[in-house]
C-alpha cells in the first residue's frame, strides 16, 4: 500500500475517490492542512502504486480495513478523517463505525449512505462507458458531471486528456470496475447512528451525483452531526475562491473539535 505523509502535527487522513492525492497531487487537499497536521494520503488498492488482491471482494469495509491497518503501521492511533469526493467519504463512514477509536473527527462530503436508483444508474453508466468506449470517453463524461459549468468552460482544455483528472484509471478498467462495485454495495443506512466522532457533513448543491438528496440523510442519521451548505459547489471543489471557502470550513470545524476536547 503506497502512502505519503505531508506536514507535521497531530495526525489527519485525507481520502478521495477514484484517484490519488499522492505523486505530486497533494496540493488538492484542503489548503493549509499540512501547516497544522501530519496529513496521511495514499493510493487505494489497485491504483497507482498500491497492489490489490483480486480474489477479495471489493467493499468499503475492505478499504476501511486498509486504512485502519495503515494507521496502526504508522503509529497514528487517532486521526482527523477527511473523506472527500464520494468513495473517500464512504470509507470514512466505515472507519468511524468499525474502528471508532481511530477517528478523532470526521468530515464527509460528496457522498452517500446507500446509492439510490439515480446514482446507481450513473455509476453503471460510467462503468459501461469506460468498458465500451474507453477511458477518454469516460473522463469526458465524468468531467461533464463533476465540475460547475463556469469552471468547465474556462478549463476544459486542461481537464480533458492524459494529464487531466481520473488519469489514474487510464488503462485500469478492471481496477475501476472494482472501485465501482464497492461504491454500489456501500450501505451504512442502518449503522450511521453508531458514529460517535464529531462529524461535519458538507452539502454541495450543484453536485449532480452526490448532492444534498444523498448527504442530508447522513447528517440527520449521525448523532450531533453538523451540516454546512457550500453554495455553488459541484461534485469536485474547483477554483481558487471555492477551494478557499472549502478549506475555511474544514479548518473551522477541526478547530472547534479541538477546542471542545480542551474544554
Amino acid at each position: 500500500m503506497y502512502y505519503e505523509v505531508h506536514g507535521s502535527g497531530p495526525p489527519a487522513v485525507v481520502m478521495g475517490g477514484w484517484g490519488s492525492y499522492c505523486h505530486g497531487n497533494h496540493h488538492h487537499i484542503p489548503k493549509g492542512l499540512t501547516d497544522r497536521y501530519s496529513v496521511l494520503i495514499f493510493d487505494h488498492r489497485g491504483l497507482c502504486s498500491s497492489d490489490d488482491e483480486p480474489e477479495r471482494a471489493p467493499t468499503m469495509a475492505l478499504y476501511a480495513q486498509d486504512v485502519a491497518e495503515l494507521l496502526d503501521h504508522l503509529g497514528m492511533h487517532s486521526a482527523h478523517v477527511v473523506g472527500l469526493v464520494g468513495m473517500g467519504a464512504c470509507i470514512a463512514q466505515e472507519l468511524a463505525i468499525r474502528y471508532p477509536a481511530k477517528v478523532r473527527s470526521m468530515v464527509n462530503m460528496n457522498t452517500w449512505a446507500k446509492p439510490d436508483a439515480l446514482m446507481t444508474h450513473q455509476l453503471q453508466m460510467l462503468r459501461d462507458v469506460h468498458r465500451q468506449m474507453g477511458w477518454a470517453a469516460f473522463q469526458k463524461l465524468v468531467c461533464l458531471w463533476s465540475f460547475d459549468e463556469d469552471f468547465y468552460l474556462e478549463n476544459h482544455a486542461r481537464l480533458l486528456g492524459p494529464v487531466g483528472p481520473w488519469r489514474e484509471l487510464d488503462g485500469r478498467y478492471e481496477a475501476h470496475a472494482r472501485l465501482i462495485d464497492a461504491c454500489l454495495s456501500h450501505d451504512t443506512t442502518d449503522r450511521l447512528h453508531l458514529i460517535r466522532a464529531p462529524t461535519l457533513i458538507i452539502h454541495c448543491p450543484l453536485d449532480l451525483v452526490n448532492g444534498p438528496r444523498l448527504t442530508r440523510p447522513i447528517e440527520a442519521a449521525i448523532p450531533g452531526a453538523r451540516g454546512l451548505v457550500l453554495d455553488g459547489a459541484a461534485h469536485v471543489v474547483a477554483g481558487r475562491a471555492m477551494r478557499a471557502r472549502f478549506a475555511e470550513a474544514v479548518h473551522g470545524f477541526l478547530k472547534d473539535v479541538e477546542a471542545a476536547e480542551a474544554a
